[in-house]
């Protein structure tokens, strides 16, 4: 089964399990929340009313495209279910997130839900943070090499995302520096409390205790939580 296959299939499975009828949802961004957008699209075409609240400008043209309702998020009390992607999922489902450069409004919808639910395939889990993935860091332009300095000095090698030859730029106006890690990470929450007080920061990709439920499309076909249970 290739890779796009595996993302659909447990893309919908979320879709199917934890988005009701008249629910606030945030949609995730990256390759497999596309396919749970488009599954959401499938619902409100079958006449679900749903409102939701997009994590990018790229979901939100998406949503939009596929007749989906979305708001701002100070439209809504709260989210009751968001359904995203991660980078990397460890044992104990902190992850790593924001390869697809929308870390910082997915920090803060996944802040406002009820019930975040990451959906991952097989070769996302793995046993320590930075092992497989760079961490990415959102910085201000201004003095982003300044930052960078700082960055380093947390034992990481930081690199500034390029695209098309040019800095990556985020929706909010920002740089990207993806850091790697030689060992990995071994605590997690303490990188990310080092990292927050570095001047020009502005948020970093350390999803910790944020995730209420993993799915995990396997290579044969099925979907299990991580659990090991059937989801």
């Amino acid at each position: 089964m290739d890779a796009a296959e595996m993302k659909k299939i447990v893309a919908e499975k979320a879709v199917d399990t934890f988005v009701k009828d008249g629910m606030n949802v945030g949609l995730g961004t990256g390759s497999t929340a596309y396919f749970a957008i488009k599954r959401i699209g499938q619902l409100v075409a079958d006449g679900y009313d749903l409102t939701c609240v997009a994590t990018s400008v790229q979901s939100e043209n998406l949503a939009r495209e596929s007749g989906i309702k979305v708001v701002d998020l100070d439209e809504v009390d709260k989210l009751d279910v968001t359904i995203d992607g991660a980078d990397e999922v460890d044992p104990k489902m902190q992850l790593v997130k924001g390869l697809g450069g929308a870390l910082l409004r997915e920090k803060i919808v996944a802040a406002a839900t009820v019930r975040e639910v990451i959906i991952v395939d097989e070769s996302k889990l793995v046993e320590k943070l930075g092992t497989k993935a760079p961490l990415p860091v959102e910085v201000l332009r201004f003095g982003h090499e300044h930052t960078r300095y700082a960055l380093e000095r947390q034992g990481c090698k930081p690199e500034l995302r390029m695209r098309d030859g040019e800095p990556f730029v985020t929706d909010g106006g920002n740089y990207i520096y993806d850091c790697r890690f030689p060992e990995g990470i071994s605590n997690p929450f303490f990188l990310e409390s080092r990292i927050d007080v570095i001047p020009g920061v502005v948020e970093n990709g350390l999803f910790l205790n944020t995730a209420f439920d993993v799915l995990v499309s396997r290579q044969d076909g099925t979907v299990s939580r991580m659990s090991g249970e059937q989801a």
